[in-house]
């Protein structure tokens, strides 16, 4: 049988959310996921915004009451707020009641809090599957050491991930532009950076754009934050470079004129 999961938070609207798509994508196999809310509202847009650039399927969701399950069982009830958990902490017949405090993205001045709070939850999701899994799950990529730092060995894979982490997320003319390169050599090196799990794609329109995979450790980001805040030489010129380009697509301009697929 599946483990039965259910993620609390006061409104339903965006953590709670983020949780069960997450824990329903990497693992849905073997766990029957839901969340709802202590005072349920709408689900916030940018949930689905941050979802849907993550590649994760967003359709459907909506804001459900406590009150909705009734006195179901289930074997885990995680709460992601405070108010949740005090509200919770008894759930009637549940296996394990615990509590991840993330910060509420809906009062943050960072406009990417909600990114951010994704990828927070997604490096915990990803955690709770493996160590509730007998085996690992294949569709969780675990990144290796070894293999993160033979992605960092090549200077325009480095580079084009010290972009990115800068930027944000960059599509592949802006880094043909940034690096002086052609096409054909910056899209091999992203396809080997995202096979490798280090980068995530989404297309759209004509443009296809390249961002930090969400499921990165964090040691790995501050990796690739050290190197980009102590490597200000190596990056001095791509940042002039990309900065003179102008009207660029990550920016909502129409630049290159022609799409370039990575």
């Amino acid at each position: 049988m599946k483990t039965r999961v259910l993620f609390l938070c006061s409104a339903n609207s965006a953590r709670s959310q983020m949780a069960e798509v997450l824990l329903r994508h990497f693992g849905g196999d073997r766990f029957d996921v839901f969340s709802a809310g202590t005072e349920p509202s709408t689900v916030d847009p940018r949930t689905l915004e941050a979802l849907k650039g993550f590649g994760l399927e967003a359709q459907g969701l909506v804001s459900k009451s406590v009150e909705s399950l009734g006195d179901q069982h289930f074997d885990y009830v995680i709460s992601l707020c405070d108010k949740a958990h005090r509200e919770c902490r008894y759930w009637p017949g549940s296996g394990v009641v615990m509590a991840w405090d993330f910060p509420d993205p809906k009062v943050s001045n960072d406009p990417k809090a909600f990114e951010r709070t994704l990828q927070e939850i997604s490096e915990r999701i990803r955690l709770f599957v493996l160590v509730n899994s007998k085996d690992v799950n294949s569709e969780v990529k675990v990144l290796q050491p070894l293999e993160f730092y033979k992605s960092l060995a090549d200077e325009t894979r480095l580079l084009s991930l010290l972009l990115i982490e800068q930027e944000g997320e960059l599509c592949v003319c802006e880094l043909m532009t940034a690096l002086d390169l052609p096409q054909p050599k910056i899209s091999r090196h992203l396809g080997q950076l995202r096979k490798a799990g280090l980068l995530l794609d989404r297309r759209q329109g004509q443009w296809v754009f390249y961002r930090l995979h969400p499921l990165l450790h964090d040691w790995m980001r501050d990796v690739l934050r050290q190197t980009r805040e102590h490597g200000t030489r190596m990056l001095r010129q791509p940042l002039a470079r990309l900065e003179a380009m102008g009207d660029r697509p990550s920016k909502g301009g129409n630049v290159c004129g022609t799409a370039l697929a990575g």
